[in-house]
């Protein structure tokens, strides 16, 4: 697809079940910072989407609010949430996750694996409080 979905899906890979990232999350992640919307676009257009070994989850991304994609592009928001569910993800209200429960701290557990350049986690200028639009 590209170079930037490429680096959008690796990073979606790493979200472990149970857990969620947001589109700036994601972006910030693979060194673009200002992007989140095209981080839902390379989601969009996802051509593995699932759980399986190898799917990239894309139901694991919200916005950064906790929020459900009223566009979920397989299926809209009632299945995304249908999907987190299942895999123990708890809301805080219908539409929303509770993202702190269950926001993903971008490390990898161990066996889960970076590929080549990926991040293990957050660069260490990565500001929580603003991604999650608390400042």
């Amino acid at each position: 697809m590209g170079a930037f979905s490429d680096k959008v899906f690796a990073v979606v890979r790493l979200v472990p079940r149970g857990k969620v990232a947001t589109y700036g999350q994601v972006a910030r992640m693979i060194g673009s910072p200002r992007s989140a919307r095209y981080v839902g676009y390379a989601l969009r257009a996802n051509p593995d989407p699932g759980t399986e070994p190898g799917c990239t989850p894309c139901h694991r991304v919200v916005f950064k609010d906790g929020g459900l994609c009223k566009g979920f592009a397989f299926g809209g928001p009632d299945e995304q949430r249908a999907m987190l569910e299942e895999e123990g993800v708890t809301f805080a209200d219908d539409d929303h996750v509770d993202l702190e429960a269950c926001l993903w701290d971008g490390h990898v557990d161990a066996g889960g694996g970076a590929d080549g350049d990926l991040p293990s986690a957050p660069p260490p200028d990565f500001d929580w409080e603003r991604e999650l639009g608390d400042a």
